[in-house]
């Protein structure tokens, strides 16, 4: 049986999206740039989507700028920074932030990081107190990629309001899993991606609120309200904008999510990371004691399950999560992580095969591991 449970990493394209693209690679195939009937209709196709991820999130279509994706989209944030400046980020965001935190040093801004308690909320007080005077720019991701712990971005929102300070969130992982309203959380930017929610891969995008001044990344074109130059990925954005419009059955994927909770916890000397209650619907980071996460990922893969190890974007990595160390793990439990992550793919069937499977390796793993006393 084949199982993917790597859906935080990406999500399998649904059959109505991949039809709606080949739709226009096909037969609407012209640049948006371009003045004849052709490029009209593609500039139009474009135009709706922008529309409609605007209705989504309660803003302007004029406020949203098309990216390759969310890394593109959370560099294009962070972009507005400038020698001098203070940010303020917590210790628990995707790489993409994280690690253009390490460049912006480098060109002077100064930058603080906000300490998360165990679940890996953000720890309000820390971020009052960090607050300067040229403080430009607070940026929070909203649902974690790796323990899944949902943000209060409101809560957040205000204590930037209050002091006028501008406020970005990733929202790549929440995104329509989420309520997200731009207003309602003060937002000035905030990050989304497609291959999250069934759309295709190398698509994304940026609220930027009107009056925001942003230096673009890309520069040659006036594509894009003059702010990302190049020729829109139009299939890409009607795979978007289509994705948006479908059911990801978020109720469905919550009882998975769950049943697989119930039956993991039948394995001994388990811990689950993040919040048990302000947790993504479908995500699950279970630490798994006296066991190195590498053998037990390639161990399921053997079995056709795919999960990963804490993100995806590091499971080739031999270094720690720095998500799982911020919230207090020791560096053989983050190396004994498993992250599952569900869709409306999956099935009880699927969940029950990965539960025979997880516990006969676990059991094998253990028996032959020099961590366990």
């Amino acid at each position: 049986m084949k199982v993917y449970l790597d859906n935080g990493a990406t999500t399998q394209v649904a059959e109505e999206v991949v039809a709606e693209m080949e739709k226009v690679m096909r037969i609407e195939y012209g640049n948006p740039s371009s003045i004849h009937n052709m490029g009209k209709k593609a500039s139009e196709l474009v135009e709706n989507v922008r529309e409609k991820i605007a209705k989504e999130i309660n803003a302007l279509s004029e406020e949203i700028i098309f990216t390759s994706g969310g890394t593109e989209a959370n560099n294009f944030a962070l972009n507005i920074l400038e020698k001098g400046d203070h940010f303020i980020t917590s210790k628990i965001e995707h790489h993409s932030i994280e690690v253009t935190v390490k460049e912006l040093e480098k060109k002077g801004i100064e930058v603080s990081l906000l300490k998360v308690d165990k679940e890996g909320f953000v720890d309000l007080e820390d971020l009052k107190n960090k607050i300067k005077e040229n403080t430009k720019l607070i940026s929070v991701i909203h649902g974690n990629n790796e323990i899944g712990t949902i943000q209060d971005l409101i809560e957040i929102g205000k204590i930037c309001s209050d002091k006028k300070i501008m406020f970005h969130a990733d929202c790549v992982q929440s995104f329509k899993k989420e309520k997200i309203d731009v207003k309602k959380m003060n937002l000035s930017m905030a990050s989304f991606s497609s291959h999250k929610i069934h759309g295709p891969k190398g698509i994304g995008a940026l609220y930027i609120k009107k009056g925001i001044k942003i230096k673009p990344l890309l520069f040659g074109g006036a594509q894009e309200s003059n702010k990302r130059a190049g020729t829109e990925n139009v299939p890409g954005i009607i795979g978007f904008g289509k994705a948006i419009e479908l059911d990801l059955e978020l109720d469905k994927v919550r009882k998975l999510r769950d049943y697989f909770l119930e039956k993991v916890k039948e394995i001994e000397n388990i811990k689950l990371n993040g919040s048990s209650e302000k947790r993504l619907c479908n995500n699950a980071s279970v630490s798994f004691s006296y066991i190195e996460g590498e053998s037990l990922l390639m161990s399921l893969d053997l079995e056709g399950i795919c999960v990963s190890t804490g993100s995806a974007c590091s499971s080739r990595s031999l270094q720690a999560s720095h998500v799982l160390l911020a919230i207090g793990l020791k560096h053989e439990e983050a190396h004994g992580t498993i992250r599952f992550t569900f869709s409306k793919f999956n099935t009880k069937e699927e969940i029950d095969y990965t539960i025979e499977k997880l516990k006969k390796i676990v059991e094998r793993l253990r028996q032959i591991s020099p961590l366990r006393k």
